[in-house]
Formats: C-alpha cells, sequence, structure tokens
C-alpha cells in the first residue's frame, strides 16, 4: 500500500471540503481506495491529506493530475493558499 500524503494552506474549510467532495481530479477512477483529511488543533486554515493506493505509480499518477489539473487553476481549487507540500510514502508495519 502507498499513501499520498498532501498538506497545505487554505483559505476556509467550508470552501475547501466542497471542491474535495466534488472530486474534480476523480479520485476513485484514479485508483484511490481509501483518505483521511486532517487538520493541526492550532490551525484551522491548514489540511493534512492522506490518499491510500495499491500501487505507486498510481499515487505519482495521481499526484501530476493535482499539479496539472487542479492546484494550478484558481477556478478549480478556489480555497487553496499557496503551494501543497507532498510525499509518496510506502505503508511498512
Amino acid at each position: 500500500m502507498f499513501t499520498l500524503q498532501i498538506e497545505h494552506a487554505i483559505k476556509d474549510f467550508e470552501s475547501w471540503k466542497a471542491v474535495f467532495d466534488r472530486d474534480p481530479a476523480d479520485r476513485a477512477g484514479s485508483g484511490v481506495v481509501a483518505h483521511r483529511i486532517g487538520r493541526p488543533v492550532e490551525d484551522d486554515r491548514y489540511i493534512v491529506v492522506e490518499l491510500d493506493f495499491e500501487r505507486r505509480d498510481q499515487a505519482e499518477d495521481f499526484l501530476a493530475k493535482l499539479r496539472e489539473k487542479v492546484w494550478n487553476s484558481p477556478g478549480v481549487a478556489p480555497a487553496l493558499s499557496g503551494t501543497p507540500q507532498t510525499r509518496v510514502i510506502e505503508l511498512v508495519g
């Protein structure tokens, strides 16, 4: 199992979550098998998302899709603030 971890600042959670729920990047069609959303307790304008995939290439392809089709378009991602920090990790235990 591989997890794409995404951390980024947001303008407000409700707007961000509405776009996440609309799923402009097609999570299910891209191989996401589970996801988790968290926020630091001291910062409600920051989000941590973990997306699980069966294969590494699915995680990397989805990250590329986010960069090319979602994050670079204010019309698609209006609540995004700044540049997301990402990493793909392999679950080992």
